[in-house]
């Protein structure tokens, strides 16, 4: 019952997320597209300029500006992110869907890394009363992943919670040539998982066999496994000396802004393809249920 009365409420929020902030954030509001800030224990980046702060207590200043969502990464090469759970409880204290993410790497057997990704959410579920209906989850693939790898993560994540994650992919030749290349049947079973896909420029990712791609759909295209992306992380950063430096989607039709609305230092951004309803239900069929 609780879940049935909350769910028109963070349907609200959601919508009012998706426009834009004080400050004006033309790229999300011409588009209509819900904002997703990711973060991790590099989060928040240092002060660059005058404006909004927050930390890992606090988002309101994330929310303020039109963000929908907030998806905070769990752990990553078997080790657990310190600021993980402060971000979700912060993010859901303030109308933000929540979600998390692990980082895949090598050196650490895939099911274990599942296992502890698995664990770790489930924990976070069971922490407190949650405003949320759900918790995404996800998988962040690592740019020289194994093909092995990425299957038994997801097999077993699905296995433990009977939820598909959501698949993030760098802008990799590797991954590239290991996807692309895979066979029908092995295509068929990354498809289940939703493409997120990284261009924080439309001329990054050339290589001697690639092409930069372009735009969010060249890069689809060149992966060869999915018909179109549903989360593209158009910001990052750059780092130099210690110190970040935003990197943003700046072309063409998608113009966004080096700063996410009034915020005095760089975010990870990204945008859901879809209206707030369609996010609300795809955080559900791909999250685990709170509470």
């Amino acid at each position: 019952m609780k879940h049935l009365l909350l769910l028109p409420l963070t349907l609200l929020l959601i919508q009012c997320g998706s426009h834009s902030g004080p400050s004006g954030n033309s790229a999300s509001s011409a588009r209509g597209l819900p904002q997703i800030i990711n973060v991790s224990a590099y989060d928040p980046k240092e002060r660059q300029r005058e404006g909004r702060g927050y930390s890992e207590h606090d988002v309101s200043a994330l929310r303020a500006n039109g963000a929908s969502a907030l998806i905070a990464r769990a752990g990553k090469g078997g080790v657990l992110d310190t600021k993980c759970a402060n971000f979700l409880a912060a993010a859901d204290r303030v109308g933000m869907l929540p979600g998390v993410y692990y980082r895949l790497q090598n050196h650490v057997d895939a099911v274990a890394q599942a296992d502890q990704f698995v664990s770790r959410a489930q924990s976070l579920a069971r922490s407190r009363a949650w405003n949320a209906p759900s918790l995404l989850l996800c998988g962040d693939f690592d740019a020289n992943s194994r093909m092995s790898d990425i299957l038994r993560f997801m097999d077993r994540v699905e296995q433990r919670t009977g939820i598909v994650p959501v698949a993030y992919l760098e802008n990799s030749s590797h991954l590239k040539d290991l996807l692309s290349g895979a066979d029908p049947a092995t295509k068929a079973r990354l498809r289940r998982m939703p493409y997120w896909l990284a261009l924080y420029a439309h001329d990054s990712g050339a290589g001697p066999k690639y092409p930069a791609p372009g735009h969010p759909g060249g890069l689809v295209k060149q992966y060869g496994v999915w018909s179109d992306w549903s989360i593209w992380q158009y910001g990052g950063v750059d780092w130099e000396n210690g110190r970040s430096r935003p990197k943003v989607y700046h072309h063409g039709a998608w113009r966004f802004p080096l700063y996410f609305g009034n915020l005095d230092r760089p975010t990870e951004r990204n945008v859901f393809k879809g209206s707030p309803a369609e996010m609300l239900n795809f955080w559900k069929r791909h999250g685990l249920p709170l509470n």
